[in-house]
């Protein structure tokens, strides 16, 4: 039902619509033309013969009277002629030029509407044309009368064609009505062949929106089937994705060369930093100061390498957890004195019940400490930490401070790497800590969230699965 839902969801910028609507406007104007002329050609047709016939009657009935004349005066003669040609259709009559009606046919004597609107009538034209009158449709024409080289006045002929013209207005009707379905069929057929034709689009438009870092060089656009274009299309992008594995994998590749290989001499220049600062006893201030910076700095860069060797890892595949039940409530007990320890803080636990949870221990306690230390980087020294317990289908933990908090537009980003809220207001680090804290969770199966406001604090949220 969504697919369904999603092919006839109407976007008005979407090239299917454009195409769709392009397409059927040309339809409709080639079909319209072609009804039209269709109409006339009926029309012509229909009226054509008609007119035809009030022609010859106009041209016979001069002749008419005067044979008739020969016999009988000339008033008789014109009756007999009107009497001889007229029918149930055909009306014909003579006005004298003071106006008198002279002759007539004999369905005009039933003096109805129709027959008192036709007598009425003086502005008639020489050639046939339809006239519609009380309802009815006439082809009509009026000609001068003259019998032996004399006029004898005007000549009406009408022909009722009213029959003919409901049948083909109904006509006209049933053909725009079937043209108009013929049009919603062919914009449905148009819609749908395009709608398929622009499936390999779509295809990867989809892929384009599910592939990430990790698949780079598995993700393949098949499209074998589709127009030439589009699957020169899918090459290109099929190429442009091996690039980017290439170029991701080498990445990857330098930067867990680099943190591993920079990591061991840095570790051993800060051994030698700290035995220096516990065995001499004679350095002065300035020296002692220089080396507890020396030794503060490599060891933030030791714990930087560390960070960007366990998201190389995480990248690559090749960062295991070793998951088993782990008792919550004492793993962040510990946690909190180790953290109290390090940065005099005021860390307060809140918890019930115990809670027991499927995690990595070592990675569990790292993320901890990770969320911890940046709750005392960003918040007041003498505002306390608050670490909270809890479990429904899950278990919870939060680590909840009162600082300065996060501008709503930036919560969604701060899980990114080398990403910093604020770099004017940011005491130390990469941006790589809430990276690492994600990274780490996510590998045991659970997920992390932020909830923050400006001036009130943060609440960071880890849902973990419990051990059953």
């Amino acid at each position: 039902m969504a697919r369904i839902r999603n092919i006839w969801r109407i976007d008005p910028f979407s090239l299917r619509v454009r195409l769709t609507v392009g397409i059927a406007a040309v339809s409709a104007l080639g079909l319209s033309s072609v009804a039209i002329w269709t109409i006339w050609q009926m029309q012509q047709i229909l009226i054509g013969s008609h007119k035809r016939y009030v022609e010859e009657i106009a041209q016979r009935l001069p002749r008419d009277a005067e044979i008739y004349s020969e016999m009988f005066s000339v008033a008789t003669g014109i009756q007999k002629a009107i009497d001889n040609l007229a029918n149930s259709q055909t009306f014909l009559w003579v006005i004298s030029p003071d106006g008198i009606n002279r002759a007539k046919s004999v369905n005009l004597n039933a003096m109805d509407t129709t027959a008192i609107a036709l007598l009425s009538l003086r502005q008639v034209p020489a050639s046939p044309q339809v006239f519609a009158i009380n309802h009815r449709y006439f082809v009509m024409c009026a000609r001068t009368l003259r019998v032996n080289g004399k006029s004898w006045g005007q000549l009406f002929i009408a022909q009722d064609i009213s029959d003919e013209q409901t049948m083909f207005l109904a006509v006209v009707q049933s053909l725009g009505v079937t043209s108009l379905l013929i049009l919603m069929a062919i914009t449905v057929a148009i819609a749908l062949y395009i709608q398929r034709s622009l499936q390999p689009l779509m295809q990867i438009n989809q892929l384009a929106a599910k592939v990430s870092a990790a698949d780079l060089g598995q993700a393949k656009l098949q499209c074998d089937r589709a127009p030439t274009e589009v699957r020169e299309l899918a090459r290109t992008y099929n190429m442009m994705l091996e690039r980017l594995a290439a170029a991701w994998e080498q990445q990857e590749q330098f930067v867990s060369n680099v943190s591993h290989e920079l990591r061991t001499p840095l570790t051993i220049v800060y051994g030698y930093l700290q035995s220096v600062l516990r065995r001499e006893t004679n350095l002065t201030t300035t020296q002692r100061d220089a080396l507890e910076t020396a030794a503060s700095e490599a060891d933030r860069t030791i714990r930087l390498l560390q960070d960007l060797l366990d998201l190389a890892r995480a990248d690559s595949g090749h960062l295991h957890f070793h998951i088993e039940a782990v008792p919550l409530n004492a793993l962040v007990a510990e946690v909190a004195g180790m953290a109290q320890q390090y940065s005099n803080r005021e860390i307060a636990i809140e918890a019930n019940d115990e809670i027991i949870v499927l995690a990595d221990r070592h990675r569990l306690k790292q993320v901890l400490l990770n969320l911890i230390d940046n709750a005392v980087k960003y918040s007041d020294f003498s505002l306390p930490i608050t670490l909270k317990l809890d479990q429904l289908e899950q278990a919870r933990i939060q680590v909840c401070d009162r600082g300065v908090g996060i501008p709503l537009q930036q919560q969604a980003r701060i899980f990114e790497r080398f990403y910093r809220v604020d770099e004017s207001r940011a005491t130390s680090g990469y941006g790589l800590g809430l990276s690492i804290v994600k990274t780490l969770v996510d590998g045991m199966g659970g997920c992390v969230t932020v909830a923050s406001r400006l001036g009130e604090g943060s609440v960071f949220t880890i849902t973990l699965p419990i051990a059953v």
